[in-house]
């Protein structure tokens, strides 16, 4: 694994850990659907411009049928899905159940790409996970009313990424990065539209809020999917979604800098497990030579 692309993992899971402190603050002023629909429509109004601006709109139309699974698959259902499952469970057990993602992705890409999984990787993936469980594990239960359904709409989120990573891989893979995140998001935000104004807050938004919503859909979004695209032309879909064992990690990490909330032993030996973990799957950490 390049370096350039090790930055750019973990430049991602930065991004997406901190979208979680936005949301914490936002959600209960938007609601679910209206935040999930600014998000996703903010982050269409940075790209498709930009898009534009390269000559790349052709590609949108090119690859209309593909843009539109993409869309959806990666970021309208598994948006709504989690965003749903949060009201049922902890973060903690919300950040387990989304760090299945990367087994979901390697197994359909052993089935569908055919694309070699690996003992070490294999293996890399379980220490991820266990590294997850462990840096979650004090935060892991249902909130009060929780239904068991939230488990399934969290796994089926799960899911949901690991399809559409290796259909990008498999259908969008001669697109440039630029290219997938706009016609991904303008997707999403054309399919969250309905809900979005059905569920529209009545009340007053403060100007913090809208600034939580416009760092959601420019930082989180629109550059972070960027950064996941262009992973997924270069290291493939099955590593880039290792990247959801480290959003717990850096979701901790920004908590603990700006939230002032404790950090214990736990968290400290999970996130080491979770950077092992991670190394190994992405080949960043290697077999020694000769071995």
């Amino acid at each position: 694994m390049k370096t350039r692309d090790l930055v750019d993992l973990l430049l991602l899971a930065a991004l997406w850990g901190a979208s979680f402190l936005f949301m914490r603050y936002a959600v209960p002023a938007f609601g679910v659907a209206p935040l999930m629909w600014l998000r996703v429509a903010i982050a269409a109004l940075c790209l498709v411009p930009l898009l534009a601006m390269r000559g790349g709109l052709a590609d949108l139309r090119r690859h209309a049928g593909a843009m539109v699974v993409m869309g959806l698959f990666n970021s309208a259902i598994p948006f709504m899905l989690i965003a749903w499952a949060t009201l049922s469970v902890t973060a903690g057990l919300a950040a387990i159940l989304n760090a299945t993602t990367p087994i979901f992705a390697a197994l359909i890409a052993t089935l569908w790409l055919r694309e070699p999984l690996g003992r070490w990787r294999a293996t890399g993936l379980a220490i991820g996970l266990a590294g997850v469980s462990l840096l979650a594990a004090d935060k892991a239960d249902f909130k009060p009313g929780g239904t068991g359904w939230a488990l399934l709409a969290s796994l089926s989120a799960a899911l949901s990424y690991g399809f559409s990573a290796n259909h990008t891989r498999r259908c969008l893979g001669g697109v440039t990065a630029l290219a997938n995140a706009a016609g991904s998001q303008l997707v999403a935000a054309l399919a969250l539209a309905p809900l979005a104004w059905w569920f529209w807050p009545e009340g007053p938004l403060s100007s913090l809020q809208w600034l939580c919503a416009i760092a959601l859909g420019v930082g989180c979004t629109a550059l972070a999917y960027q950064l996941y695209f262009r992973l997924i032309g270069r290291i493939g879909a099955a590593r880039t979604v290792t990247v959801t064992f480290l959003v717990p990690l850096f979701a901790t990490v920004w908590g603990a800098m700006l939230l002032g909330e404790p950090v214990t032993a736990d968290m400290l030996v999970g996130g080491a497990v979770v950077l092992m973990g991670t190394g190994m799957a992405t080949g960043a950490l290697r077999w020694p030579s000769g071995r």
